[in-house]
């Protein structure tokens, strides 16, 4: 399956998630730093229908810093009510624009992650497809924008449910395991997944996490 189907899929997987919340829960905070779940939902369709020339001009305007393009980007999309982010979300499941460059790897990765940013936050957790999480976890390691490539220096991660590992040197005394949606969440900023992790360089990974967190 390409991973436009697969980023497809996820962006429907999470529309039908968000039609079970309650309109408070919108207001709830998300796992992304003082942003609610209403915010996270809308910084994901803000670059939908954004063409490559006028996401680069806003990347040159932001100072090339992805958090201040980001802010810009939410801010930009106003104050939309959860039914009309549910609909634009429904109309744009497909990725477009930026979020499907690279086979869609980006709407894919980011569409993913924020998904159980919201999850983890209301705790309603999910089984995510492997055909899914493998890939994400590939890409999230060499995105700019995620700290995960830094947050990985020096270690290797073996996820547990999964035939997936990265890094080299088993039993240096750097190993961090777990389930592999734990562990990409923690080497994308998230302490909140660090206690489902265990290994020797679990201590060296929260550190990071908790310095670069989101």
């Amino acid at each position: 399956m390409s991973r436009t189907a697969l980023a497809t899929a996820e962006r429907r997987d999470l529309a039908d998630f968000l039609e079970t919340l309650a309109p408070g829960q919108w207001d709830q905070p998300s796992l992304c730093r003082g942003w609610s779940v209403r915010d996270v939902v809308a910084h994901m369709v803000s670059y939908e229908e954004v063409g490559l020339a006028e996401f680069a001009g806003s990347f040159l305007r932001s100072g090339f810093r992805f958090g201040e393009m980001n802010a810009r980007r939410l801010e930009a999309f106003g104050e939309r009510t959860p039914a009309d982010l549910l609909d634009y979300l429904r109309a744009h499941v497909e990725p477009s624009g930026p979020t499907a460059i690279a086979d869609a790897r980006i709407g894919l990765t980011d569409g993913l992650i924020h998904h159980q940013d919201i999850r983890r936050a209301l705790e309603r957790p999910r089984t995510i497809p492997p055909e899914r999480l493998v890939p994400v976890l590939d890409f999230a390691l060499m995105a700019p924008p995620l700290p995960a490539r830094r947050n990985v220096r020096g270690l290797r991660l073996v996820a547990t449910d999964l035939d997936w590992s990265h890094g080299s040197g088993s039993g240096s005394g750097a190993d961090v395991v777990g389930p592999g949606e734990a562990l990409l969440m923690a080497v994308c900023g998230r302490a909140d997944a660090l206690p489902e992790l265990a290994g020797d360089g679990l201590a060296t990974l929260a550190g990071r996490v908790r310095r670069t967190g989101v």
